[in-house]
């Protein structure tokens, strides 16, 4: 369906008259449109070009016929909501950006920000911030007594003395009233006493310098008002979906959007519901589901294998909109559960997370799993050993997202039927041990520092996480709260290790123990810190904390290498961490074998076992 020829002819509009209209509420934004994105450097660079009078691209409206109900569903420009709605002529398609921040300095209303004119005629300082009049942003922030700072920004004459005063004052309309009071407080300090010997010189300066500052405000404020920033209109008949169309071609071939706002567009346009209100309910509903990875990229990759599509940009563009909001219900309830899910294995966020494929796999299966029951209790015991096979094979190295997808047919086939066989699960690619074996124990011990992308090396913590290691000192369990005061731990310090040359940014060297456990330990030898904590808790406590780590602690408190520079102290410390390693591979061996089986360890057993599994 062609559009009429109005589209494609830029009309010239002030900004004087965008103001106006912003103002009387005549001009709103549709509601899929995402909100401020631009930073402070942005806005400063846009009112830049404003006042130095330079031109500006054009802007994108859909015409509203005030006869009718509006298209999409829309709202005001941030902080422009008018005290009385008007009747809404224009929809904002393409220059929300540039409007906002016009409308938003105009009012000074930026919490964090306040925006100034500098103008070099009218900085007193020997050494002038500039040669050029500019736009000159100012921080701010709140002290403690909840004052905002620094306190100079709202007193006139401490920002006329930088050469400052307000962008604000150069708001269309009338401001005759605003700029007289803010000139008289800037100058106030200036206006001589009638005792002073050269009062009369003194009064000539302070009203020269009151007109002519109002002259430079008065030339800038009719340069702003009479700005232009020309735009392209869609007429009010263009079709709900050509104009979404338009809108989206705009955006991708200026100012590239993510997939989540074109597709946000979409769901507006076959479903006429938001997106961004349903992100915000699913938020409220499942607060925990953020903890793992972006809810908005969480809800693409879930609704595209609820509608059984690859979980990628092809897969997300490809499902069926209405049918996302009409799966809402069971994406809420999987995100829901599979953070539950989670949880209850030990991963507690994305920063300890081996891979973010297994994330939509998970939620999308409990569509087919129940609240309670027998069948749960298979169901998620087939999830344990998708998500431990995940973490520990080979098959989300590459295309995790294709492979992510063959194991959610092959999961939702075995969940469907109900048959929980090994014949039937080994048919499950990433639990078919021929071809994903598990990593074995050279394979773990050369797994790199887990505070990096590795999945093998995030799955060693992993392990340690799902028998809530203790930090050393404190003793409290891995929890999502207490993981966040907690940092990576050299088992055998780094820089012990870096003495003797040997290689110390390795999984298995690695601990997730809080930050000041971590400062007090520091360079020490590990029989050093070890005997610390026993004459804080005692050998048998700290023996019983290093094993929720898979830490034997009798390994680590071998001696003092002393001297690192003599021969025999580096070969001893190089068996010993060397020991060390195999031991704690094949403890971590043994518990993936467990869980990667659907089984619970005990950790109990685990140590009553010796660790013996084979490479």
């Amino acid at each position: 369906m062609s559009i009429m020829v109005q589209s494609s002819k830029a009309h010239d509009r002030s900004l004087g008259e965008w103001f106006h209209d912003i103002q009387r509420g005549s001009i709103k934004l549709p509601r899929f449109q995402r909100m401020e994105a631009w930073d402070r450097n942005r806005i400063a660079s846009f009112l830049d070009t404003v006042i130095s009078n330079l031109p500006m691209g054009v802007v994108l409206i859909l015409q509203v016929d005030g006869n009718e109900s509006e298209k999409f569903v829309s709202r005001h420009i941030s902080t422009a909501e008018p005290k009385k709605e008007g009747t809404v002529t224009q929809h904002l398609l393409d220059g929300q950006q540039r409007l906002t921040a016009f409308w938003r300095a105009m009012h000074n209303n930026y919490e964090y920000e306040t925006f100034f004119v500098y103008h070099p005629d009218f900085d007193p300082r020997p050494e002038k911030a500039g040669e050029e009049v500019q736009v000159f942003m100012k921080p701010r922030w709140f002290d403690k007594h909840g004052r905002r700072m620094p306190l100079w920004a709202d007193d006139p004459r401490y920002t006329l003395e930088r050469g400052l005063f307000p962008i604000s004052l150069l708001r269309p309309g009338d401001m005759s009233s605003e700029i007289s009071a803010w000139l008289a407080d800037a100058t106030q300090h200036l206006k001589p006493t009638g005792g002073e010997e050269d009062a009369f010189e003194k009064l000539q300066a302070y009203m020269t310098l009151q007109e002519k500052l109002k002259d430079t405000i008065n030339q800038l404020r009719e340069r702003v008002t009479h700005f232009n920033l020309p735009y392209l209109a869609l007429p009010a008949a263009t079709p709900k979906e050509v104009a979404l169309q338009v809108f989206i071609n705009m955006n991708t071939n200026s100012k590239p959007l993510s997939l989540y706002d074109i597709i946000v567009a979409e769901v507006e346009s076959v479903a006429g519901s938001s997106l961004h209100d349903l992100e915000a309910r699913l938020d409220s509903h499942c607060p925990y589901a953020k903890r793992y990875a972006e809810l908005r990229d969480l809800i693409l990759s879930t609704s595209a294998l609820l509608q059984d599509k690859v979980p990628n940009n092809r897969g997300m563009i490809e499902m069926n909109k209405q049918v996302l909001v009409d799966n809402w219900h069971h994406l809420e309830r999987g995100l829901e559960r599979m953070a539950a899910f989670l949880a209850s294995q030990g991963i507690h966020d994305a920063a300890r997370l081996p891979t973010n494929a297994v994330l939509p796999v998970i939620a999308a299966c409990y569509e087919l799993i129940p609240d309670d029951g027998d069948y749960r209790g298979k169901a998620e015991t087939l999830l344990q050993r998708y998500l431990w096979s995940a973490f520990f094979t080979d098959r989300y190295e590459n295309s995790s997202s294709s492979r992510a997808y063959g194991d959610f047919k092959a999961l939702k086939t075995v969940l469907k039927d109900q048959q929980f066989d090994e014949t039937r699960v080994a048919q499950i690619p990433v639990m078919d041990r021929e071809q994903y074996p598990l990593a074995t124990k050279d394979e773990l011990k050369a797994a790199r520092w887990p505070k990096a992308m590795g999945i093998e090396a995030r799955g060693i913590m992993a392990v340690t996480t799902y028998l809530e290691a203790r930090d050393f000192a404190d003793n409290q369990p891995a929890s999502y709260d207490n993981l966040q005061k907690r940092e990576y731990h050299h088992v055998f310090p780094d820089a012990l290790l870096q003495e003797a040359e040997i290689s110390s940014f390795l999984a298995l060297n690695c601990a997730l123990i809080t930050w000041k456990t971590n400062r007090v330990i520091g360079r020490k030898d590990p029989v050093a810190y070890l005997k610390e904590r026993v004459d804080w808790a005692g050998e048998d406590t700290v023996r019983q904390r290093m094993k929720t780590h898979l830490i034997d602690y009798d390994l680590l408190a071998k001696g003092d290498y002393g001297d690192l520079q003599q021969p025999e102290a580096r070969e001893r410390l190089k068996k010993d961490f060397e020991r060390f390693l195999d031991d704690r591979a094949n403890r971590v061996a043994q518990m993936v074998e467990c869980l990667a089986a659907g089984q619970q360890p005990d950790l109990h057993q685990l140590w009553q076992a010796p660790a013996t599994a084979e490479s």
